[in-house]
């Protein structure tokens, strides 16, 4: 399979990014409902400028959206991963990874001290490939969420861009 290229997404991309967001959605990773037919994938607070897409052969097979924890002026040192998806065909092929490593220099580019991110317990491929990439386990909330029948730890993660 050819490398994966990381590009900034673009307004055009909604309609490939929120059909690529429904076919991925699941509990080992998605702590909200998921996304309807009509719900839009950019929105107010996350636009296309938040995103980074991965093309290969010019189709988007994954995106990483990268944001701010809150919206303090405290905390505008600090980037956050908010979201991540890998079409099931371009999973295993470094695509994730390459998301993750841009999501992590565009946070240096933006001038960001740190960078974190919120996982699943029980999502241990991701886990250990943000551990993979330098995030480490900052702390855990035990049985944080109830997803699916079964209570769900929540996995705070982050690293030093300094």
């Amino acid at each position: 399979m050819p490398v994966a290229r990381i590009r900034p997404a673009r307004s055009e991309d909604e309609q490939p990014l929120r059909l690529l967001d429904r076919a991925t959605w699941s509990y080992q990773h998605a702590v909200s409902p998921p996304p309807g037919p009509d719900d839009p994938f950019f929105r107010e607070r996350s636009g296309p400028s938040d995103h980074l897409g991965a093309e290969l052969d010019g189709t988007l097979v994954g995106y990483v959206r990268l944001g701010f924890p809150t919206e303090l002026a405290s905390n505008t040192h600090v980037r956050q991963i908010r979201g991540l998806a890998v079409a099931d065909a371009a999973r295993g092929h470094g695509v994730g990874r390459a998301l993750v490593r841009e999501a992590v220099e565009e946070a240096r580019r933006l001038g960001a001290r740190r960078i974190t991110l919120r996982v699943l317990g029980h999502n241990t491929a991701a886990r250990k490939l943000y551990e993979s990439e330098g995030f480490t386990v900052e702390g855990v909330q035990p049985e944080e969420f109830h997803l699916d029948g079964a209570y769900v730890d929540d996995v705070l993660m982050g690293q030093s861009l300094l």
